[in-house]
């Protein structure tokens, strides 16, 4: 074994953007889309209705992302208590998603950009199972079709015509226009008088659709009333998304990568402390062919700290052979 002190120079730290698909499936676009009865009668589809790749009641079905439906005012659900009718499901969505994204509860939501911004006192979230992505959203990969009476919506994200980036109190933000891959269609892909389509937020997985621009455009409508059947308008939106059969999301993460290089020069690492090549009752070398021409084996290169413990180990493929005729270069990758 030997031991040699690494430089400065011989650290290289590297990142790399790595994506994969979202959805369990392996397959970027999800087309076919279930719903599990028991949790939307439950307590739970008072206040979103969870969507799974395949039938619930099968081997091998997960969620793939909740559909819940925020109200400032308190309509589309049914009154905790008919005493206070501001207070519902829709109200306690709206201000969770106000709190953690905007970060103040005198805000509302506003979709669009420019001067066509729209302030609306309702949406629609669509929340990515936190198992379907790792680091983020790829925002470029963001593709899904709605169905309505008033024909096929396509929507995608604006990240490709967005130049410097956007945020609602700490999280990025990138509207969600018609179009395609990350591209706006011609004109930005906002509805006049309406604003965007919605907010999507990569770093938190999760959408927000506008009902005001999902309806003017093919009529796709929240249902606003007081004391409505919880649950009414989740339903809403699952079947427009179940109608247009393609939801494609893939995930994005960093990976940091630490670059050691280990050199070994041609007058190092050529004798072996292994006891069995020195005299226990003499310290020569055994063999006299290690004296003029040694010859070792590099395996394994282990990293120590200074305090003189092993953090770190790899190990070569196969055998690297070593002597005063050759030197080598190693390179070990450490991600995290």
């Amino acid at each position: 074994m030997g031991y040699k002190r690494l430089d400065a120079e011989d650290f290289v730290v590297s990142a790399d953007a790595v994506q994969s698909t979202a959805w369990s499936t392996n397959v970027a676009t999800l087309s076919t889309f279930f719903t599990s009865s028991v949790q939307a009668a439950g307590t739970s589809g008072n206040y979103y209705l969870s969507v799974y790749q395949s039938d619930p009641s099968t081997t091998g079905a997960a969620i793939q992302f909740d559909i819940a439906y925020g109200n400032r005012l308190g309509l589309g659900s049914e009154y905790f208590n008919s005493a206070y009718t501001n207070l519902t499901p829709a109200t306690s969505i709206y201000g969770q998603y106000r709190s953690m994204i905007l970060e103040d509860e005198n805000s509302n939501f506003q979709f669009g950009t420019d001067t066509n911004v729209y302030t609306s006192n309702d949406f629609w979230a669509l929340s990515i199972d936190r198992a379907r992505y790792k680091e983020k959203i790829f925002p470029q990969t963001f593709n899904l079709q709605i169905s309505g009476s008033g024909g096929l919506l396509h929507l995608t994200s604006n990240v490709n015509n967005t130049s410097v980036q956007t945020f609602l109190g700490s999280s990025r933000v990138l509207q969600v226009v018609s179009g395609s891959d990350g591209t706006p269609v011609t004109g930005g892909g906002e509805v006049t008088n309406s604003g965007s389509y919605g907010l999507l937020f990569p770093e938190l997985g999760t959408i927000l659709l506008n009902p005001a621009a999902i309806s003017q455009s093919i009529q796709v409508d929240a249902n606003i009333s007081a004391n409505l059947t919880n649950g009414t308008n989740q339903a809403t939106l699952y079947n427009a998304i179940d109608l247009g059969s393609s939801f494609t999301l893939n995930s994005e993460e960093t990976i940091t990568s630490d670059y050691v290089f280990v050199r070994s020069r041609n007058s190092e690492f050529n004798y072996s402390t292994n006891p069995s090549f020195i005299s226990g009752s003499t310290g020569e070398v055994i063999f006299d062919t290690f004296i003029n021409n040694p010859q070792t084996f590099i395996t394994t290169v282990g990293m120590y700290n200074d305090a003189n413990e092993l953090i770190a180990i790899a190990k070569l493929s196969r055998p690297l052979l070593k002597d005063f005729t050759k030197e080598s270069l190693i390179r070990v990758k450490l991600d995290f």
